[in-house]
C-alpha cells in the first residue's frame, strides 16, 4: 500500500509538473510527451529493480545513464530550463519508485522540487535580464565600439558580448549577447535565435 500512495504522489507530482507549470508557461507540446514518459518510465524500472535481486544502484545508474544520453543525442535543440524539467521528471520518478524510504520524506522531497521549478522558472525572476545572438551589418573587431554599439540599438544595458564571428569580406559581427532592460514591458521568453540588427556607421 505505502508503494501504491508514492506511485499516485508521483504522478500528481509530474502532472503539476508538466501541465501546471512547463506547458503553460512554454508551449511546447512534444516535451510534454517526453517529460511524461521518462518519468513513468523511469518509475517501473526502478520499482521492478528495487522488487528484484539486482541492486537499486545500478537501477538508477542505467536510468542516469539513458536520460543523459537523450539529451545528449537530442536531434532537437534543448534550452537549459528544457533540460532542467527533464531531470526533474527523472527525479520524481526514482523517489516515487523508492520504497525504502518514508512516504512523508518522499512526498515531501517531490513537493520540494516542484516547488523549487515553480520559483526558478517563474516569469518575474531575473525578467529584466535577456539573452540573444545578433547579426550586425557591420564588421567590428573593437570589443567597447561593439558594447557601446549593441548598448544603442538594443536601449539596455550589455553585461556581456562575446563575438562568435567577424565577416570583413560581408562586414558582419555574429555575437552572443546578455543584456538586461529596465523600465520597459518585457517578455518573459529567452529565445537565443539570432535577431538582424542595423548598424551605425
Amino acid at each position: 500500500m505505502p508503494q501504491l500512495i508514492l506511485f499516485a504522489i508521483d504522478i500528481c507530482a509530474v502532472v503539476l509538473l508538466v501541465f501546471g507549470l512547463y506547458f503553460p508557461r512554454h508551449r511546447r507540446r512534444d516535451l510534454v510527451v517526453a517529460y511524461l514518459g521518462v518519468n513513468v518510465g523511469v518509475l517501473a524500472v526502478a520499482s521492478a529493480l528495487s522488487a528484484s535481486n539486482v541492486g537499486a544502484g545500478l537501477g538508477l545508474g542505467l536510468a542516469l545513464f539513458g536520460v543523459l544520453s537523450i539529451i545528449r543525442l537530442r536531434s532537437t535543440e534543448l534550452d537549459q530550463h528544457e533540460v532542467a524539467y527533464y531531470f526533474s521528471a527523472l527525479a520524481l520518478g526514482i523517489l516515487g519508485a523508492l520504497s525504502t524510504t518514508s512516504i512523508w520524506l518522499s512526498g515531501g522531497l517531490m513537493a520540494l522540487i516542484v516547488v523549487m521549478m515553480f520559483l526558478g522558472d517563474h516569469p518575474r525572476l531575473l525578467r529584466h535580464y535577456r539573452h540573444q545572438i545578433m547579426v550586425l551589418d557591420s564588421a567590428v573587431t573593437d570589443q567597447v565600439a561593439l558594447v557601446a554599439q549593441l548598448e544603442q540599438l538594443l536601449g539596455a544595458r550589455v553585461h556581456t558580448a562575446t563575438v562568435a564571428r567577424v565577416d570583413l569580406v560581408n562586414e558582419t559581427t555574429i555575437v552572443d549577447v546578455r543584456y538586461s532592460v529596465k523600465g520597459r514591458a518585457t517578455n518573459t521568453g529567452t529565445s537565443g535565435a539570432p535577431a538582424k540588427a542595423g548598424a551605425h556607421r
